[in-house]
Parts: C-alpha cells; structure tokens; sequence
C-alpha cells in the first residue's frame, strides 16, 4: 500500500504535551528512504477550473494561464482548465459564477444558429499559453431551455449570478441538444485538429444532483447520453465522462449513473450502456468561524472522496478507469466572501492544499482506483480589487500563496517514495477526526535520476498561532556518490513566497501603484529559504534540521550535478 504517512497513537498526545511546554519549537522526525519507491509520482494537482469562462482571455486571465501553463512546462505534464458556461446564452458578459457565449441561438422558425466566436476565444488563449481545455457541456443556451424565464444573460458584474435560473433546465428538444454537441465538436476537430482534440477531455454538465440541473435522475442521464453521442459522432475517439456530483457521491447519484453506464438502456441508441471513458465528482471541504477565527474541515473533503472512490470500486467495469476529482477544494463557493472564508489570502489556504493532494492519492490506493487528477477551483477574478477575499491563485495580477504550493508540485518528478513522520495524521486519521489536536506535520517525496524533492508541511485546522516545528528531516538510500549534495530551500509562510503578507506591510493601499505592484509581483513568486546551500551525502544518507511555522509549507530539493 502506498502509505505516505504514518502514526503512533501516543505521539498524537506527545506532540500536543510538547506545544503546551514549549513556545518556541517543538520536535518532528521525518525520514524519506529513497530506496523504497511506491511507483510513478502521479500528478493529480494539474487541473483547474473557474465559474466563469470569459475571464480567461482579460489581462489577468491571460497572464495567470501562462503561469499555469509553465507549471505544466516545469515537469513535463499537461494541465487541464475547466470552465461553466460555455454553452450559456449570451454576448460574453460575465459576473461572479457567470459567463456568457453566442453558442446556440435559433431563427423565427426554430432552426438553430451556431456562433463559435466566443468559445474559440476562451479555447485559442488556453491552447496559447499550453492549456488544454476539460470540456463542459453546459449549461443550457436560452433558446434549447425549458424554462428561459429570467434567464439572466446580463447580472450585475460585482454580484453573483443565479446558479439555478432558466440555463440549470433540461432541454426542450433531445435532438437539438445532441446536435449542439456534434456541432461544437466537429468544430473543434476542424478548427485544431483530430490529434488534438482527443486530448481533451469532454464531460457533461456540473453537479446535476443540486440546483444546477432542474430534472431528474433520469432526465441526466438522457442529457448525458444525447450529448455523448454527439460528441463521438463528430469524435469518435473523444475522452468522455461524467457525472460531476457534488458532494462526493451525491447521494445515490453517482451509483446510479455507474449502473446507467454500465447496464443501463442508452436513451439515443436503445442499446445496453453509454461511453465512459473516466469519472468525475465533486470533494469539498466545510470550513466555520469560530471563537473568533477559520477553523476548516478537511475531514469533509477526504469524506467525499472516500466515499465516492468506495462506489466506484464496486463496479468492476470501472474500478480502473481514470477518475478526476473535477472540483476539489476547502469548501463550495469560489465568489462567496464570508467570515469563514478569510482563510484565502494566506498561507492556511497554501499548507491545506499541500497536505490534502497526497492524501487523496492515498484514499485512492486504499480503494485500488486510479485518480488521475484532482481540479482546484480556483483561477482569479475580473474588476475587483487587490487580495478581496475570493478563493482564486492570483488577485488583480497578483500570486497568492497557494499558487507556490502547484509550483512545488511541479518541480517533483519520477518516483514517490517512502515517507514516514512522527507528527504526521494519515488519511483516514483526518477523514474522521480532522486536525484538531496536535497538527500535522508530515511530506511527500519523490526520485527523479539526481534529484530527491521533499513536500513538509505544518498543518493545523484552527488558523491561530502555534509553536514551529523543529524538523529533523533524515533521508536514505540515496542513489548519489557520497560527497556534497546541492540543496535548495523553497518555502511559503508570512515572510517568503507571500505577496498579501507584503501588501499589509506596506498599509495595504488600494488601488497598488505602479512601483508596488513590481515589488508585490516579486513577494508572490515562490521564495528560496537562504541562499543555495549543500548538504553531505554519507553511505547514501543526509540529514537536514530546519524550523518549520504553523501554516508553512518547505520544498527541499537534493540534486547532483
């Protein structure tokens, strides 16, 4: 079992005891061997996705794309962006959860107009800056829609759209919707080519099991399978799938699709099963404001995960098959801005995101399924000041923390190998009693020909002072010539890699000037702890000590020449 962490019940208590002693530090050993390695180091972290489509082309879109992108560059792996409203009615106006294409319109006598214009904008900037599109087929053009009443095609900028209005309702005629499908991929083919195109991958709808689908289980299911068919019909190699429930399983939703696509009659053919190709769902976290502060809950999100990649294993036909975690976050709601969400900004945000990726890898071993990516829902947001608490990686052109975190992500490679920690929770440690005693203080590494990446992080749920870790970081079998290592120290806490810390340094002034947006754009790239540094390789061993803040994030790097 490809366990990345491990612990002792007795140090749970031992580690809490030495905070209360001690202020200052307090003790971890982690050991990384280098000689056990647990297979392919899987890059789940490459995806991401937005509400809204058309900020992707806007100044600040543009620029985080092509640092989104370069991580994909870094270690030689694809990213993936996925957006809503693709097929939304519309003239490209946008607003918080919103966004708008001319897709679908029909004449006087109901016979349909195709205008590609905009999504080919939102597809040409991904393509140019290395981006490859995960393709959502929604939400419902106005003139297809069962109820188009109120379908809100221009909502206030600075406010946040109805999720479930006249787009979130099923089709009024099956047929048109299945051609909207062939339509939009014939045209893609023909715009980018056969080869690229079955690169991407194509799925249907978002969280049909809540208030963004007006229908039944069922009436999914034909959605699912009129636009699938469309689809390969244009594309018969196309990547397909679904379903994309909230809630992990949502319920008994993402089983009953399974059985659907399994055994199930397909509603365009009237034969047995519909084309799945992988599967998606949602996992989220559940932070609250309490006793003045966030504290955040990601035993929710491992719950959703684990308990999705459960009904999954259960269908032999699927226990295998790609899985994207097509939403996968701290919690629901990108545009919201309330108390529990002031977690954003800083470096809570950046160490719950480099804990929780190496434990859904691990629930995913424990299932036997294969989890090829877990999405973050993130990206930024247009016509909004610097650092206005949205969830997103950059604010008005600025890198928040968490974006360093995908940075680290990208400079491992090749093999995960064994880690152990004495202060680390694992998996299904967290899932059912999240990180509310001792924090967790653990990594996750890999081996790559002359290099050996080590990921720590210090980890709590209550985002209130605590005690730094004292790090005893002991490595092994390293498959390097005894001598002097070259190390380099990446890091994210309040003073490095933290543009917003920065930002309050300097009185938080709104709007940035020119000169300090420069500095600031400088405080949001990912920071070196010191200058580079060496570090003694003895009978394939090393040790390496350094202190580690609540809520900071290290990437150790190991390479010879």
């Amino acid at each position: 079992m490809k366990t990345i962490i491990t612990l002792a019940a007795s140090l749970f208590f031992f580690a809490e005891k030495i905070i209360a002693a001690d202020s200052n530090s307090f003790p971890v050993t982690i050991t990384v061997d280098a000689s056990k390695p647990l297979g392919e180091l899987k890059p789940i972290w490459r995806f991401f996705g937005a509400d809204e489509p058309n900020y992707a082309y806007m100044k600040d879109g543009k620029k985080l794309l092509g640092e989104l992108g370069e991580l994909g560059r870094e270690n030689r792996h694809q990213v993936f962006f996925r957006a809503h409203h693709l097929l939304t009615s519309g003239d490209g106006a946008y607003a918080l959860k919103w966004g708008s294409t001319s897709a679908y319109k029909e004449d006087t006598n109901g016979v349909p107009i195709y205008d590609w214009t905009i999504n080919d904008k939102i597809f040409d900037t991904y393509l140019a800056h290395g981006i490859k599109p995960y393709v959502q087929l929604g939400f419902m053009p106005e003139a297809l829609s069962t109820h188009p009443q109120n379908y809100p095609q221009h909502p206030p900028v600075g406010e946040k759209a109805d999720a479930g209005a006249g787009q979130a309702y099923p089709p009024k005629d099956y047929v048109k919707w299945e051609n909207l499908a062939y339509e939009w991929a014939k045209h893609c083919v023909e715009k980018y080519g056969r080869a690229e195109v079955e690169q991407w991958y194509w799925e249907v709808w978002n969280e049909p099991n809540i208030m963004y689908w007006h229908g039944s289980h069922a009436d999914y299911f034909k959605l699912y399978d009129y636009a699938i068919d469309g689809v390969r019909r244009a594309l018969p190699n196309a990547k397909v799938g679904g379903p994309e429930t909230a809630g992990g399983p949502g319920g008994k939703f993402l089983q009953e699709f399974l059985q659907h696509c399994a055994h199930g009659t397909n509603y365009v053919s009237g034969k047995i099963g519909s084309p799945l190709d992988f599967v998606s769902f949602h996992a989220k976290g559940s932070p609250v404001f309490t006793n003045s502060h966030v504290r955040m809950s990601m035993a929710s999100q491992l719950r959703n995960m684990n308990d999705a990649f459960a009904v999954i294993a259960k269908f032999p036909e699927y226990k295998k098959l790609p899985i994207v975690i097509g939403e996968s976050d701290p919690e629901g709601c990108a545009a919201c801005r309330e108390p529990r969400d002031a977690y954003r900004n800083g470096t809570m945000y950046s160490s719950y995101t480099a804990a929780s990726f190496p434990r859904a890898l691990e629930l995913a071993e424990k299932h036997g399924v294969n989890l090829e990516g877990a999405l973050t829902w993130a990206f930024t947001f247009a016509d909004q000041p610097p650092f206005a608490g949205f969830r997103q990686l950059a604010s008005a052109g600025l890198d928040l923390p968490v974006l360093n975190v995908f940075r680290m992500f990208s400079k491992m490679s090749g093999q995960q190998i064994t880690v152990t920690s004495s202060a680390g929770l694992n998996a299904d440690i967290i899932r059912k009693s999240n990180v509310r005693g001792a924090p967790d203080v653990s990594a996750y590494a890999s081996r790559d020909q002359n290099k050996i990446a080590v990921l720590v992080w210090h980890y709590h749920d209550d985002d209130l002072p605590g005690a730094d870790a004292a790090v005893d970081l002991q490595l092994s079998g390293i498959p390097f010539h005894d001598g002097q290592a070259k190390l380099t120290h990446y890091r994210i806490d309040a003073n490095h890699s933290n543009a917003y810390e920065a930002w309050k340094k300097i009185g938080s002034p709104v709007p940035v000037s020119e000169k300090d947006f420069s500095a600031l754009e400088k405080a949001g790239q990912l920071a070196e702890l010191g200058g580079e540094e060496s570090v003694s390789v003895v009978n394939g061993s090393a040790e390496i000590k350094f202190n580690l803040p609540r809520q900071g994030v290290s990437l150790l790097v190991i390479t010879t020449p």
